[in-house]
């Protein structure tokens, strides 16, 4: 048991040196090609967006405050409200939602 718990803690290390290391080793000038900048410049957000929008629809007891809160938030965010004012205002959603009887 312990074996198989020291070999996937060497192969987990392994594979994300490996992630890291490859690009360095591998792609020694500057990246022309539009396309391939585009998609380099979204993967950081495309990451964030992907580990954060599960956790939003199930971070509270009821779906529907969670959808109401991200409603809330995006509207705000896109009206270019400041973090703090659409967290204060998506967590006020939240409360508000979840105190209605389904």
């Amino acid at each position: 048991m312990v074996n198989n718990i020291v070999l996937a803690i060497l192969l987990m290390a392994g594979v994300t040196y490996l992630i890291r290391v490859l690009p360095l080793v591998l792609i020694r000038r500057e990246i022309k090609n539009r396309t391939v900048r585009s998609f380099l410049h979204y993967v950081p957000y495309v990451t964030l967006s992907v580990m954060t929008f599960p956790a939003i629809l199930s971070a509270t007891n009821v779906i529907w405050s969670a959808l109401a809160a991200l409603a809330v938030a995006v509207l705000l965010s896109l009206k270019g409200c400041k973090l703090p004012v659409v967290a204060a205002f998506a967590c006020a959603t939240v409360f508000l939602v979840e105190l209605i009887p389904f």
